[in-house]
């Protein structure tokens, strides 16, 4: 996986990372929220069932133009605890008449430009969405991860590797705060029991364009 996702006030104070850098409370996980407990069927796949609230309106507060405040580790299932910050943009548009949307995400964090895609559908039959991601480095769609929201924040769900190693991954979106939504990703190398936070962005709309 490549994408790179509580909200306390916009300016809040700050924390000091590992890396004795100061960091709003925004862009650290929030890990007084539970991960759903994962389910698996007879041959070991995951078994995700939405939530009774879980709708096609569910990603509606993202149409439009983002800029993000970003935090990923520098290194994943090593144990490390030093994280990167950078910004990024984010524009949003829905789709297939309000039943998928699309990302257009671009960042210069590396040095030089850097752009993904995601692809979010919506299944009126299960009410789950999936969300795939694609970028220009592998031309390829990320099997997807998929869930619902419930309560404003939503978990959704994948098997996948990472450098040669079996995860599951799960991304949050929070957005009990719908104009700073939260996303974030972890892994998870035991079906669920433990999870590694990896990547944290805090979304800003850019003013005029979008959603007010």
């Amino acid at each position: 996986m490549n994408w790179i996702t509580r909200c306390v006030a916009a300016g809040a104070l700050s924390l000091v990372s590992s890396t004795g850098q100061a960091q709003e409370p925004a862009l650290i996980p929030d890990t007084t929220v539970a991960i759903p407990e994962l389910h698996f069927d007879s041959s070991g796949a995951l078994v995700i069932r939405a939530s009774a609230t879980s709708s096609a309106h569910d990603f509606d507060y993202l149409v439009g133009t983002w800029q993000l405040r970003n935090r990923k580790l520098t290194s994943r299932l090593t144990q490390s605890t030093e994280w990167i910050a950078f910004e990024s943009r984010v524009e949003m548009h829905q789709i297939l008449n309000g039943m998928g949307n699309i990302d257009k995400y671009t960042d210069h964090a590396a040095g030089q430009p850097y752009e993904g895609v995601a692809l979010r559908l919506f299944n009126p039959r299960t009410r789950l969405w999936s969300i795939y991601w694609a970028d220009g480095n592998s031309g390829t769609l990320d099997p997807p991860v998929i869930g619902s929201f419930e309560n404003k924040i939503g978990h959704f769900f994948g098997r996948d590797t990472f450098h040669g190693k079996k995860v599951i991954v799960v991304f949050r979106w929070d957005v009990r705060n719908p104009r700073l939504p939260i996303w974030s990703q972890a892994f998870s190398e035991d079906n669920g029991k433990t999870w590694e936070w990896n990547s944290i962005n805090v979304s800003r709309r850019v003013k005029g364009r979008g959603l007010n």
